[in-house]
């Protein structure tokens, strides 16, 4: 069985629970995907299912992938994610994976995005640094970082340093999200809690592979 989805992050909201207490949600979208290819252990060395998704403009796509997509009755998909199932004799290229075939209320997901693109920042919004003073006749950059050199040995400063640089736009997985509802004929998924990206952005939902286990 496909062990995720693709959808895209519409917004938050909140909802109100059996109990009456405010829950908190972010709205996805995640309408049918298309099985593209079917990827084999025999041939393949895996079992997977790779899946095309979304929408796309065709004189947008590259005739190869066009061609590649055409297998699957449509060539015009925004993208293409591959999932690895136990068993691919099960699925075949064409056929329609909906949401509610993958996810149901209740299960616990991981939920991959891109996160916000920021922009060139400092260090004080990057990584949260005190900053300088900003009294007794200080005249220097009151949100620089300060020393970041070494002494004459070794010379250099080192690979990782914090600094100033490119906040944001970076791969980012939310773990043990909990699906609070799935809406099948609207092609909405409800989860609890905020998800990596802006509204509008593609997310992908898997199932938690590093579920919470109670303390006894």
């Amino acid at each position: 069985m496909v062990t995720g989805f693709v959808g895209t992050k519409l917004g938050m909201t909140q909802i109100f629970g059996a109990n009456g207490e405010l829950i908190p949600v972010t709205v996805v979208q995640a309408t049918p995907c298309t099985v593209v290819q079917v990827r084999t252990r025999d041939r393949d060395g895996y079992d997977a299912v790779q899946v095309g998704y979304g929408t796309k403009r065709e004189k947008r796509i590259s005739k190869p992938l066009r061609a590649h997509m055409t297998k699957a009755g449509r060539s015009t998909f925004a993208g293409l994610l591959e999932f690895r199932v136990a068993d691919a004799s099960a699925y075949a290229v064409g056929q329609e994976l909906k949401v509610s075939d993958v996810i149901s209320a209740g299960d616990i997901i991981d939920v991959t995005g891109i996160t916000k693109g920021k922009g060139f920042q400092g260090v004080v919004r990057r990584y949260g640094f005190a900053g300088q003073t900003a009294g007794h006749g200080t005249h220097e950059s009151f949100r620089g970082p300060g020393s970041v050199g070494n002494r004459s040995f070794p010379g250099r400063i080192f690979r990782g340093k914090r600094m100033d640089g490119h906040m944001g736009s970076a791969q980012r997985t939310t773990l043990n999200l909990k699906v609070v509802q799935v809406r099948a004929d609207d092609g909405l998924v409800l989860v609890h809690g905020a998800l990596p990206g802006a509204p509008g952005e593609r997310v992908v939902l898997r199932r938690a592979v590093k579920q919470k286990v109670a303390s006894r």
